[in-house]
């Protein structure tokens, strides 16, 4: 299908010529002599792009920009101009129109700004999707009350830009809100930056806020472009807040006040524009009684608070996400999506999930390597799931023999074998790992998997 482009123009020779040469170039084209025309030709034939004079009769294309922009924001209009109107022209920049062209009219210069105006627009529609199945991905799935009512906070606080304060417990799903409330934020076509607070050594977290020039640190270290410079015009998202410590908090304290910093070594000062979002999985209160968090820092950041619910206050949501579950693990493999019966459900609802979301996840992956049919029955739930089931089970011989892949009973092996060590060890990484002699980093990462 061929872009439609309507040509708004009071002088018939241009709107003869203009024509006569998009059509040949394969466009479908209309043609309106004034504003009032053109208003109704776009109500009825929503064209693509609007080649749009300035100086008309009647409503004038500045108008006309205007009143076509209302309603119909995604179409790109160039403005055509006369000598001397430039400066018109480029306040029509500033109210919508893509681009604008000089009289007398260049037929070259015109079929590059309208393959340009057209490649805009193709790119803004595929953000707007990308963006779409962004927002699916990052979003908070449910529909119990508390999860409707932590959606209800999000889409309140997401259009202010003030500081926000997310609690909740581990694997509830705080960085899903803070990507939320980024993604519904006017700052989304700007960057998320993540600042994990208890994986960064206290050492280094000051160059990792705010930079350093080359040769500050050491002799060669290059030159560092910190967390708060890459989240310029967007958000910066701090992960476990309650584990930095008091030291850093004064350094953040005082940039938050003062909205400026400079990096280590750097004699400028750069402007903080930035949106703060804090999380953590600490009684926040608590630590501050303890002396282990800075009450005015709390103040500062606790603009908007925001508690994400645990697993165990939303079992409602539990069928929806093992769906979603089992759905993203079925693309993902290329393999025939699990379903769960209801009896295998009702061991879940009576689970209390300390573990929350991120260890129902983690089940669902586990039941979708190991359980060979497509349906999970209530005997497939392993312990503590399930009370019935033996703690520490192993998958038998005969059932890794079900399996059909290699590579699927390798996962399942791994994955009883460490269960089965952690339970030993009372789920102590450190000790687990020495104990079957691997590297904690990597039995991290298994559980993580």
């Amino acid at each position: 299908m061929f872009p439609s482009i309507l040509i708004v123009d009071d002088e018939p020779s241009i709107l003869k010529s203009l024509s006569g040469l998009l059509s040949d170039e394969g466009f479908e084209v209309s043609t309106a002599s004034n504003g009032y025309e053109a208003i109704q030709l776009v109500s009825t034939e929503s064209p693509d792009l609007i080649l749009l004079d300035i100086w008309m009769p009647g409503l004038d294309g500045i108008e006309t920009l205007t009143e076509i922009k209302k309603e119909n924001p995604h179409i790109q209009i160039i403005i055509i101009t006369g000598h001397g109107t430039i400066e018109t022209a480029v306040n029509a920049t500033k109210l919508g129109a893509f681009d604008f062209i000089e009289k007398p009219l260049s037929i070259d210069k015109v079929i590059v700004a309208i393959n340009n105006a057209l490649n805009f627009r193709r790119l803004e529609e595929e953000n707007k999707y990308l963006r779409k199945k962004t927002m699916e991905k990052h979003s908070i799935n449910g529909t119990s009350p508390a999860t409707l009512e932590l959606k209800k906070q999000i889409a309140t606080a997401a259009p202010s830009d003030k500081s926000i304060f997310i609690t909740g417990e581990n694997g509830t799903g705080k960085e899903l809100v803070a990507r939320s409330i980024h993604l519904l934020s006017p700052r989304v076509n700007h960057p998320l930056i993540d600042a994990n607070c208890a994986a960064i050594p206290d050492k280094f977290i000051e160059s990792e806020l705010f930079g350093h020039e080359k040769g500050a640190l050491a002799a060669a270290t290059p030159k560092k472009i910190g967390k708060f410079e890459l989240a310029t015009n967007g958000t910066l998202f701090f992960d476990e807040i309650s584990d930095m410590s008091l030291r850093t908090q004064a350094m953040l304290l005082r940039v938050l006040q003062e909205q400026q910093f400079q990096r280590i070594g750097g004699g400028r000062v750069l402007n903080v524009n930035v949106r703060v979002i804090a999380a953590s999985n600490k009684d926040i209160e608590t630590e501050i009684e303890k002396g282990r968090f800075r009450k005015e820092l709390y103040y500062r950041l606790n603009v908007i608070p925001i508690e994400v619910p645990p697993l165990r206050h939303r079992p409602d949501d539990i069928p929806l996400l093992v769906e979603i579950f089992f759905d993203e693990l079925s693309k993902e493999n290329q393999r025939q999506k699990k379903r769960m019966n209801h009896d295998a459900l009702e061991l879940l609802f009576n689970y209390s999930w300390p573990g929350n979301v991120r260890e129902l996840k983690n089940l669902t992956e586990r039941l979708a390597i190991m359980i060979q049919s497509d349906a999970i029955d209530a005997s497939d739930i392993p312990h503590p799931y399930n009370p019935n089931a033996g703690e520490g089970e192993q998958p038998s011989e005969s059932n890794l023999f079900f399996i059909d892949r290699l590579e699927d009973a390798k996962k399942a092996f791994e994955m009883a074998f460490i269960k089965n060590k952690l339970s030993k060890n009372k789920n102590n990484l450190a000790k687990t790992a020495e104990a079957i002699d691997i590297k904690q980093s990597y039995l991290d990462e298994i559980l993580n998997r």
